[in-house]
């Protein structure tokens, strides 16, 4: 009798150190365990959670993400607000927010060298998702801070209109021809393109050939690639040389005579989605995460955005893309700034 007690005793106490041991991960229950939990029930309890969140606000600088966020909002019956502005003021916006002690914010889609000043300034955190193993190189960081959501390519683009298919560059050595004079574009705070590509080229030959090229044509700066590609498309600027790949094609769609020219060495840079630390509503953000990761995907690759996933073949797979590394893009800013200025010039 003592002894069939002793062991009931003990079966007792090991159950109920096993559902000790369990509980953590089976419940899941702070944003954090479900931010980097990865058990089999994982979707189900972050789609409960969010439920009942049942809201959920994105800052963004893609002014087509309404659409995936539309998506999403359908696809689970949760409010999406949401604000887009341009890379640097999404930062400054969200920074002034946390020093002021407002999070309203949930998650946001920003360039990587902004979402990696995010995360230096402590206003992110880590996450884990299931599609992680789906994506390229060098899209998730090892911090797992931000993690890549699509790559924004920078190509030339020209007007078809206005450059013969004969005098179409094959290369940047070509834009010293005398032809070009007055015709060539840059968006006016590419420097971290321009930085990574002297870098690829070689400093010193990279900055003669666009000594050259400046003082031969000239260079002639807008601000934001939406508006340089525009002005491609109208014929003010006939060649331009730092668009993203996918605003030729988005405007080749309305019959605009624009066509997309990539000139080696390719350079791209992660835009990225990041969740804030102080997110109101964490497991809503953390859901979002993962739709954009997966269906987001399709969603963007059929609006011509170049998306990591290797599920999607886009025009950039296999092709040689040499990323700007964010580190270095807000550790060189002011000299990959001075640069820009001194070699190609500076913006009115």
């Amino acid at each position: 009798m003592l002894k069939r007690k002793t062991l009931k005793a003990l079966a007792a106490a090991l159950a109920a150190a096993a559902c000790c041991t369990l509980a953590p991960m089976a419940q899941a229950a702070s944003p954090e365990d479900l931010a980097t939990y990865q058990g089999p029930d994982r979707h189900e309890r972050l789609v409960e959670a969010a439920k009942k969140e049942g809201e959920l606000t994105v800052y963004h600088a893609y002014p087509k993400l309404t659409v995936a966020i539309d998506a999403f909002s359908k696809k689970y019956g949760i409010k999406v607000k949401n604000w887009r502005a341009g890379s640097e003021a999404l930062l400054q916006r969200i920074v002034s927010e946390a020093r002021g002690g407002r999070h309203d914010v949930d998650i946001v889609q920003n360039n990587a060298p902004e979402n990696e000043a995010l995360h230096r300034e402590g206003l992110s955190r880590p996450a884990w998702s299931p599609h992680f193993a789906d994506l390229r190189a060098n899209a998730v960081p090892k911090h797992h801070a931000w993690v890549g959501l699509t790559m924004d390519v920078w190509t030339a683009a020209y007007n078809t209109e206005k450059v013969k298919p004969e005098d179409v560059p094959k290369g940047y050595e070509d834009l010293t021809d005398p032809k070009w004079k007055n015709k060539l574009g840059v968006e006016a705070y590419n420097f971290a393109w321009f930085g990574t590509l002297l870098q690829a080229m070689g400093e010193e030959k990279g900055r003669k050939l666009f000594s050259d090229i400046v003082a031969t044509n000239g260079m002639s700066f807008r601000k934001g690639h939406s508006l340089l590609t525009s002005l491609v498309a109208s014929g003010e600027v006939p060649l331009a040389l730092t668009v993203y790949s996918w605003n030729p094609e988005q405007l080749k769609t309305k019959g605009a005579p624009i066509e997309g020219l990539p000139l080696d060495p390719i350079i791209g840079q992660f835009s990225t989605l990041a969740l804030l630390a102080e997110s109101p509503h964490p497991n809503a953000a953390l859901l979002f995460y993962d739709f954009m990761l997966d269906e987001g995907q399709k969603i963007l690759a059929d609006m011509n955005y170049v998306v990591v996933t290797d599920k999607i073949k886009t025009p950039f797979t296999g092709v040689d893309v040499t990323m700007v590394d964010p580190g270095q893009a807000l550790d060189h800013q002011d000299e990959w700034m001075k640069t820009f200025e001194e070699v190609l010039g500076k913006a009115p």
